[in-house]
């Protein structure tokens, strides 16, 4: 039986604009999340309508993984492609606590790293 490709909206905060436009200029090739409710039954196939403001790009994923933490997502997955402009993981992990309620998040569900065609 074939799955049916879903289309699912992500949005970006305006703050988080340049996020928005690594992804739209094919920088950032991996789109990360808490792995809650809402994110995990993203599959490989799905189309993805990132928002950010008025701005709009679709992007096909490509392959989708669950990690517990964001040091294991890290050893699997390179920080340049999850956040081009980041430098260490130490600064990684304090943007992502810098999210309402992340770490918790983060702790409870893990994470989903979304690879983007």
């Amino acid at each position: 039986m074939e799955n049916k490709a879903k289309k699912i909206i992500l949005r970006f905060r305006v703050v988080d604009k340049d996020n928005f436009n690594e992804i739209k200029n094919g920088l950032k090739t991996v789109e990360t999340r808490a792995a809650s409710a809402q994110y995990q039954d993203i599959k490989k196939g799905d189309i993805l309508a990132i928002v950010c403001g008025k701005q709009k790009v679709t992007k096909q994923v490509k392959r989708t993984r669950h990690f517990k933490t964001i040091e294991s997502m890290l050893k699997a997955v390179p920080l340049k492609k999850i956040m081009p402009s980041v430098k260490s993981i130490a600064n990684a992990r304090k943007i992502y606590y810098g999210y309402q309620d992340y770490k918790d998040k983060i702790k409870k569900f893990g994470l989903v790293a979304l690879e983007l065609k």
